[in-house]
């Protein structure tokens, strides 16, 4: 590929003239372009670079496009004489450099070397501004070469020499960049030389045309004025009558034979024009008539459908190319141009839009220098422009995709590559483009592998399959292969053309999902899926050789609280370290497996006595009971544990794991860190636990709950100060159930919300009851759930029950465990300040007992410390609970809070709680729960008492 560096490709002045005024018309946009990019550029650096040389460089830009505007005004206004003056091309090609180097003044001066944040897009706004500029100027080699050597070679330069880990990558980037640019602009010069020499050769085809008819035209004004003299010299010299007509007829043969040369120059002229596809036209501004030739073939339309300019014509122009044209024409009729040159769209015949190329010049004007004819040539160049939109769409398609492309020529060269390929392969297109496709692999059986593909491509069109490559590091990876082959006309192969993919990350992910399928991502342990696998594989074998096996399952006690009040990351380690105990502490077992969220399962393939597998659950549990400190919190891990036996209790897999679970579930209920064998006896538990379920559904839908209120003693005046609300459930069988027995149950069903409700309503009914009717007003305690808090309507579903029963927010408290208040849910934390907003009060129960820290009470609005039976129990006995329950008391009165304690069954622990100042205290030395009824007489007799 070669450029012309001529002056002009023609050499003459008026083509010369034309290019020149086309570099001067488009010379302002690539300035405005460099102007905008470096104004994005300053925001992008303003804090990373010095403001002096930042603020220097954007005055320098602006300089440029001032001087540019001025050049290009200066040059408008001058005459086409002064135009072609060599200072005219110098000043352009000087302002060019200058802008190259202002554009390189970024990467040597302006983008830090160890910023990629910036790096990237101030690099990619100088790449693009860059590119766009230089193929603006790639119609003119000096134009195109004096913008982008500045712009280019020093930052390339400057990258390459540097140490710096990225800024070799970012010089080898630009370097590429630069040779597809010089590429391209090798095109779009001999594309431009090409179309200037067409227009060229097509303008001096209407010069000569224009001649011919003048030739015609004189050649008829000689006939007719010779016809004239021949009538003349018939009348004046009838007596020279013979010697007249011999000289008539050989005149009129030297006219016929100049009329066969202009009828042949005629005809050859007009398949001239046939070849070249262009239609002519004579257009008369002054009559707005209009000659046009190739209507049909053009747009469609008969000849005698068109014979005015402005009438036939213009409606038919594309609405966003009126303007253009008006202004191409005008420039050239006012004779700035010295022809007429545009492309535009024009409605075709058959409805669809199609590209016309015009070309003319105005050959007549009047006395004013108004134009007054025109004469040129019209085409359709729409399969041009089409051509041209999918060559660019090709290129764009060949760099854009992530696949990796290469172009062979039949003997496995390779003749082209897009950037994926560099990309995948680490080779630059410049190291591989000329070099054997096989070489790239040093495999010893690359040459054999890619000579077998291209003997089997020549009897197929498509190869496609997965081949191991190498990377230019050496690095091997498996690669997806597709070969496609180009033929001629003849059915002879001129191309392979081959795409291929990466597969390493694609195997990498295979493995990685192979692994999840039956491994634990958290703990490394088998998962449920490989544990049944093995299950079942084992109950085979133990079946065919007659021995047993046994089942031990392993669900850790208040997991879901840890999980909740400490976090997930504490969990998570927690599993993981429970993972590694199981493992020391059962090396004998086969799979050890982790099967949810805190469950495991251990499997003993081999005959084993109970007491063996009670030494061995004992063992577990020792084990696990072991404190262990993570991330500053100190924690006792306990476990319930169910076990069962195949043959002895289970008959197949899936029955030893429902049998093992029920144990599970029944060593949970004793209170957990304990183990249980599965007996039919459990069994039989499980069902009545089924039973009891369903029966708790149909006792809420049936009323069957009732609340019983125990009652709190205030110690300053020995005055029933308030009551606890606790549910009982009249079973119509086995009478009142306690809540121990079913309130597990019904957190575990989701029945807790649903049973929650009902005894906050009973319990506001007959707190109103008594603030309406007396006795005496007792604000009532009422215990939550945290499923109930995390509905996010519960605080209007509170109010509501409060409008309904008619009872002020300050006789109702609810009773919150320490790990409610430790919620991550929007919804309890809003829950919690929309009740205290209403002046529910809000009390803490069980305080103390959990694993929270204290900084909750200074973020939510507590009014109540519950101190827990577990440090009320021993009070009096163990100095240890005396101090904390003192200090609990101390701290909750610098708090402004109330202190109630619980579990109060002697009269010494009531003593030392008067001691240490507790506010309230409720427990059977003051009543046990009792029914509505029960507690209304009460605080009768106790207002009389007081009274």
């Amino acid at each position: 590929m070669t450029f012309d560096t001529s002056p002009f490709a023609s050499g003459h002045t008026e083509q010369r003239l034309r290019q020149l005024d086309k570099l001067y018309h488009y010379s302002r946009l690539p300035q405005w372009l460099i102007l905008l990019s470096a104004s994005a550029i300053s925001l992008l650096v303003w804090e990373h670079t010095e403001r002096p040389v930042l603020l220097a460089w954007l005055l320098l830009i602006g300089l440029l496009v001032l001087l540019r505007s001025h050049l290009v005004n200066r040059y408008r206004q001058a005459s086409n004489a002064i135009k072609l003056r060599l200072r005219w091309r110098l000043l352009f090609y000087l302002g060019n450099a200058l802008s190259g180097l202002s554009m390189a003044y970024v990467h040597l001066f302006l983008v830090p070397l160890d910023n990629f944040s910036l790096q990237a897009p101030a690099y990619g706004l100088v790449t693009g501004v860059s590119l766009c500029v230089s193929i603006i100027y790639a119609q003119r080699f000096l134009a195109f070469i004096t913008f982008a050597l500045p712009c280019w070679l020093p930052p390339i330069i400057y990258l390459l020499s540097r140490d710096d880990p990225s800024s070799p990558y970012w010089g080898l980037m630009a370097l590429a960049l630069f040779s597809c640019l010089m590429l391209a602009a090798a095109f779009i010069n001999r594309s431009a030389i090409t179309t200037a020499r067409a227009n060229q050769r097509n303008e001096a085809l209407v010069a000569r045309l224009d001649d011919a008819r003048q030739q015609a035209e004189a050649l008829n004004q000689q006939l007719t004025r010779e016809i004239q003299q021949r009538r003349q010299a018939e009348q004046h010299l009838r007596d020279s009558h013979d010697a007249l007509e011999e000289r008539v007829r050989q005149r009129t043969a030297e006219l016929e034979q100049a009329t066969r040369a202009l009828s042949a120059s005629e005809t050859q002229l007009s398949l001239a024009m046939e070849a070249s596809e262009l239609g002519l036209w004579d257009w008369n501004l002054e009559t707005d008539q209009v000659f046009h030739s190739h209507l049909q073939e053009i747009f469609g339309l008969p000849a005698e459908s068109v014979t005015s300019m402005l009438r036939d014509l213009r409606p038919r122009l594309h609405p966003d190319d009126v303007r253009p044209l008006q202004e191409t024409l005008v420039r050239h009729m006012r004779g700035n141009t010295p022809s007429y040159r545009i492309e535009y769209r024009v409605r075709h015949a058959d409805g669809r839009w199609i590209w016309v190329e015009d070309s003319g010049r105005a050959v007549a004007r009047d006395d004013s220098g108004r134009v007054t004819r025109m004469i040129g040539t019209r085409r359709d160049i729409t399969a041009r422009k089409h051509q041209q939109e999918q060559a660019q769409l090709a290129a764009t398609v060949f760099e854009a995709t992530s696949e990796g492309i290469y172009i062979l020529d039949p003997e496995l060269k390779i003749l082209a590559v897009n950037q994926a390929f560099s990309v995948i392969s680490g080779y630059a297109a410049g190291d591989v483009i000329g070099q054997p496709i096989y070489r790239l692999n040093d495999l010893a059986d690359a040459f054999d592998t890619y000579q077998r593909l291209s003997q089997l491509l020549h009897t197929q069109d498509r190869w496609q399959g997965e081949l191991l490559e190498q990377r230019r590091s050496g690095e091997r990876y498996p690669q997806w292969l597709q070969l496609t082959v180009v033929r001629n006309h003849k059915g002879e192969t001129t191309h392979l053309v081959g795409f291929f993919a990466d597969l390493t990350t694609h195997r990498q992910t295979e493995e990685q999902l192979q692994y999840l399928t039956n491994f634990d991502a958290l703990t490394q342990l088998a998962n449920r899926n490989l544990f049944n696998q093995r299950l079942q594989e084992a109950t085979g074998r133990a079946r065919q050789y007659r021995y047993g096996l046994a089942l031990l399952h392993i669900d850790l006690d208040r997991f879901k609280y840890i999980n909740d009040t400490l976090g997930h990351d504490v969990a998570d380690q927690l599993l993981r370290l429970v993972a590694g105990r199981l493992s020391d502490l059962a090396p004998e077992a086969d799979t050890l497996a982790r099967l949810s969220a805190d469950e495991f399962v251990i499997l003993v393939e081999r005959d084993t006595s109970l007491e063996q597998l009670s030494e061995l659950a004992a063992q577990l549990l020792k084990g696990l009971r072991q404190p262990v400190s993570i991330m500053g919190h100190e924690l006792v891990v306990t476990a319930s544990i169910g076990i069962s036996q195949f043959p002895d209790t289970a008959r197949d897999s899936l029955l030893m794991i429902t049998q093992a679970n029920q144990a599970m579930q029944h060593a949970k209920h004793l209170g957990g860190n304990t183990y249980r064998f599965f007996t039919r006896e459990l069994r039989a538990y499980s069902l009545e636990r089924l039973q009891l379920e369903n029966q708790l559904r149909k006792a809420i839908e049936d009323n069957q709950l009732v609340v019983h209120y125990q009652p709190k003693l205030h110690l300053n005046d020995d005055s029933i100060s308030g009551a606890e609300a606790l549910v009982r459930w009249q079973h119509p069988q086995r009478g009142l159930v306690m809540p121990g027995d079913f309130i597990d149950m019904a957190e575990e069903t989701g029945l807790i919300i649903a049973l929650g409700d009902a005894v906050l309503h009973k319990a506001c009914r007959q707190a109103s009851h008594w603030y309406h009717q007396g006795p005496t007003p007792v604000c009532v305690s009422v215990n939550l759930s945290v499923q109930q808090l995390r509905q996010s309507h519960f605080a209007r579903r509170v109010q509501h029950i409060l409008e309904e029963c008619q009872l002020p927010a300050e006789y109702l408290e609810l009773e919150l465990t320490e790990s409610m208040f430790l919620e991550h849910v929007d919804a309890v934390a809003h829950n919690i300040a929309e009740l205290r907003a209403m002046g529910i009060r809000l009390a803490v129960d069980d305080f103390g007992t959990g694993y929270s820290s204290l900084a909750y009470l200074k973020r939510f609005p507590v009014d109540t410390l519950k101190i827990d039976r577990v440090f009320v129990t021993d009070l009096g006995q163990h100095s240890q609970d005396a101090a904390i329950t003192r200090a609990i008391i101390a701290m909750a009165h610098s708090l402004d809070l109330r202190v109630v304690a619980e579990g109060v069954e002697r009269d010494v622990q009531l003593a030392y709680l008067k001691q240490y100042g507790c506010d309230e205290v409720q427990g059977y030395l003051i009543s046990r729960p009792l029914s509505a009824a029960d507690f209304t007489a009460m605080l009768q007799e106790h207002r009389g008492l007081m009274n």
